[in-house]
């Protein structure tokens, strides 16, 4: 491929060129594009990341986009990373030419920085990451999918693998055989359950964020998030809540929040039928329809209070979540990804008969000094 050119994205044809590409590159029945919303949010500044979003695009030499990327920055990042990174997100490409263009306007960009890490959009414990196993299997709702060339294609770059992880699948049938956790054993374990209900999400949104912060803190991939992040992840998520799937314990005695799960309907059939553009329209079919999609679901967030961590409330948490996805007719619950530096975690999930869906990673590489190292676009092969 000749000709290929980085351009920002600059006016609503090349939004809407971003927004397409991976709609062209991949098989609608195993990729999840991302909210069109949410790009829009990124490219007009209104999105509540703290620091400027770039959107960038490849062109061939006919004009045809054949590559995107974010280009971003994040200091609550490069604390935990210990590295002032240039962070790039929503990353597609046709081939590894495409790719190297990509890396080397990143290289541009990298004035001041040490290395490029991503693909994170925007936030390691947002919607990020590149698969490397599981490829005939379809992505979901917050997790990558990608085809199997794309690590080879980073790696042959010059990037290294970093937080390797791995999201789940868990069949309910099987899962839920250990049946509801009885009343005497909440009573126990000094804790009472609390269905969430579809009017208290916003309430309940800054309490569960809390204990999410404090659960994840010790994580090295996790960055505390905002209350203005929350809310922007969060928004509209009452319409699809289901009330038997939102579960908190909560002290028996304070009545303080004590852990939670989170799980969502799979709308990602949904979201794939109208690549992303979840707009008034679509947002009032899914409405109209939702009971279409109660056949799965995904795990989006749990977390637990770090000094009730290893005392089985999790255990109990998902005992009851499994009993209820049963009652709902569910048949499999999916997780976004776990790290493998997190066995706890997963252990949830083996102990229900769990088995890992798709290997996920992070990519970091360092910044040339004086010169990019993406060297020359490779030759296309076919």
């Amino acid at each position: 491929m000749s000709g290929l050119r980085v351009e920002p994205v600059t006016s609503r044809a090349d939004l809407r060129d971003f927004v397409d590409l991976p709609l062209r590159l991949h098989p609608r029945e195993l990729a999840v594009p991302l909210l069109a919303s949410t790009v829009r949010a990124w490219w007009r500044g209104t999105s509540p990341h703290p620091e400027p979003v770039e959107l960038l695009l490849v062109r061939d030499g006919a004009g045809r986009a054949v590559g995107r990327t974010t280009v971003h920055t994040d200091a609550r990042l490069d604390a935990r990373l210990g590295a002032p990174s240039l962070l790039f997100g929503a990353t597609e490409f046709a081939d590894a030419p495409a790719a190297a263009a990509l890396v080397r306007a990143l290289e541009d960009r990298a004035t001041g920085r040490t290395q490029l890490f991503g693909p994170v959009s925007l936030l390691p414990n947002q919607s990020g990451g590149v698969i490397t196993s599981g490829f005939a299997a379809r992505g979901f709702v917050d997790s990558p999918w990608n085809p199997a060339h794309v690590p080879a294609t980073y790696e042959a770059l010059g990037f290294e693998r970093w937080g390797e992880a791995d999201t789940w699948a868990v069949d309910v049938a099987a899962a839920a055989r250990d049946g509801m956790p009885s009343e005497a054993e909440w009573v126990a374990a000094g804790l009472r359950l609390e269905r969430g209900r579809r009017s208290q999400v916003g309430r309940l949104v800054p309490e569960v964020l809390a204990v999410l912060n404090r659960s994840f803190a010790a994580l090295p991939y996790y960055t505390p998030i905002t209350d203005a992040e929350m809310a922007f992840a969060t928004d509209g998520l009452g319409h699809l809540v289901d009330e038997d799937l939102l579960l908190l314990a909560r002290d028996a005695t304070t009545g303080e929040l004590v852990a939670f799960v989170l799980v969502v309907p799979d709308i990602t059939a949904f979201l794939q039928r109208v690549g992303g553009r979840l707009g008034p329209l679509q947002q009032l079919r899914l409405l109209a329809t939702r009971h279409r999609y109660r056949r799965d679901a995904v795990l989006v967030i749990q977390g637990t209070e770090p000094d009730r961590q290893g005392q089985g409330v999790l255990t109990l948490l998902s005992r009851t979540l499994q009993a209820h996805l049963a009652r709902g007719g569910y048949g499999r619950l999916r997780s976004t990804f776990v790290g493998r530096d997190n066995p706890a975690s997963a252990r949830q999930f083996q102990r229900f008969g769990g088995r890992p869906l798709h290997g996920v990673t992070f990519y970091r590489r360092p910044v040339a000094t004086g010169t990019t190292t993406a060297g020359p676009a490779p030759k296309e092969t076919r």
